[in-house]
């Protein structure tokens, strides 16, 4: 999120699994910090050789992790740029720290020996990575009806299916599946790719990964892509999304990620995700938002909070509103103790447009300020990722190719499309 306003600080923020599908899990899980440092969870090296495929450990990065922080200082997403400004202070709590991120394990080998099966492009999702672009994803949909299966030399087995699956209004899905278990059925992994298209020039593109290993460890993840016409305003309009699970098999841990990413022909755009992460006794909360009108209007908000199993609770929040240089900024710290006392601080920013900025707030402890200075305004009028840039990393979507269209055949004005017949397909829209 852009940061609106000159001076010092911004605040970041934290959310949970409210609705949509959860989806795919890291190994390793190392979700300790609130604050966005990105951390590398795991590496899943390809073997491709029927070896074992070790998945490598975290270099002790939550064991390091001592404190959890919001810290005024840091953004709450990729997308906070620039100057931030608010009176609020950097709060710190301890966490524990983790034996599940330590251990080196061993993973089921998703790579086959070569043509003996399908090389799995699966490994545990990362946090904080947002939606990848469809290139990252390596789709290649089969031409032709496929269902085969076998075993390798170290008595792993695998799968391959595709298929195509057609409805009203033109409707056609295409789909392929693959996947594997090892030798004991300790471990497996599963993957999924489609295309949908129909008559009124819906096109989507999808993918649905999954997986367990022996140490009872399992994650989910699911990503798309859509191209469709706005019922409302006739623009053409992207949606991406992504669904990101993980959850542990030795501790109480786990963690849970849901981005979007809507843009319209006009540059209407809107951005956010939600999270949601525990380790033990500690859990926390993240949630964010971006909304760009096409025409300079910008509102971006971010709330965080955690609490632990004894009742401590702590958070942060703030909003921004901009339009031609003129907006505000407001937003508060807080944290409630055990015996029900709570300490907070609340501030807030004016803009005026004439190099004129009015800062207030005060805390539960007597803080007080309200002041007018001389700062510049920055914020961001248009996203840093827009239309023509989603446009131009969608070329796969775009040349998805719908079934042919009879002559004097037109689709019904209801986008929805009929339910493809068997468990063999992917989710539906």
């Amino acid at each position: 999120m852009a940061a609106a306003a000159t001076a010092a600080t911004g605040s970041n923020g934290l959310m949970g699994p409210l609705g949509g599908k959860l989806k795919r899990v890291d190994v390793g899980i190392g979700f300790v910090e609130l604050q966005r440092k990105r951390r590398r969870v795991f590496g899943v090296k390809c073997c491709c050789s029927g070896s074992v495929v070790p998945i490598r450990g975290i270099n002790g990065c939550v064991e390091k992790c001592e404190n959890w922080r919001f810290d005024s200082k840091k953004s709450s997403h990729s997308y906070r740029v620039k100057v931030q400004a608010s009176s609020s202070s950097t709060m710190p709590f301890a966490s524990p720290k983790s034996r599940f991120a330590s251990k080196q394990e061993q993973f089921f080998p998703r790579c086959t020996p070569r043509n003996s099966g399908p090389q799995s492009h699966d490994s545990p999702p990362k946090r904080d990575t947002g939606i990848a672009n469809e290139k990252e994803w390596g789709i290649d949909m089969l031409n032709e009806n496929v269902n085969e299966s076998g075993t390798n030399e170290d008595g792993s087995t695998w799968y391959r299916k595709s298929g195509e699956n057609s409805g009203e209004n033109g409707y056609r899905c295409r789909w392929t599946k693959m996947g594997g278990k090892s030798h004991d059925d300790a471990s497996e992994w599963k993957e999924m790719w489609w295309e949908k298209s129909d008559w009124t020039g819906y096109k989507e593109l999808g993918v649905e990964k999954s997986g367990r290993n022996a140490e009872g460890d399992s994650w989910l993840e699911t990503w798309q892509e859509v191209l469709h016409q706005d019922e409302w305003s006739n623009l053409a309009r992207i949606e991406r999304s992504a669904q990101k699970q993980a959850k542990s098999g030795t501790e109480n841990a786990g963690w849970y990620e849901n981005w979007s990413e809507k843009y319209d022909a006009k540059g209407w755009t809107e951005k956010g995700a939600h999270k949601y992460g525990r380790l033990n006794e500690q859990s926390w909360w993240e949630k964010w938002g971006e909304e760009y009108d096409g025409r300079g209007s910008v509102l971006k908000w971010t709330d965080k909070w955690a609490e632990s199993e004894l009742g401590t609770k702590w958070g942060d929040k703030w909003e921004e509103k901009f339009f031609a240089g003129i907006g505000s900024r407001q937003g508060e710290t807080w944290h409630a103790s055990l015996n029900s006392e709570r300490w907070s601080r609340t501030w807030g920013e004016e803009h005026f447009g004439n190099g004129k900025v009015h800062k207030y707030g005060k805390s539960t402890t007597g803080e007080s300020w309200d002041m007018v200075v001389d700062e510049k305004t920055y914020y961001e009028a248009e996203p840093h990722y827009g239309w023509a840039d989603v446009v131009g990393d969608s070329s796969q979507l775009f040349s998805i190719q719908p079934r042919e269209q009879p002559p004097g055949v037109y689709p019904n004005i209801d986008f929805g499309s009929s339910v493809p017949p068997d468990d063999e397909s992917p989710p539906t829209r």
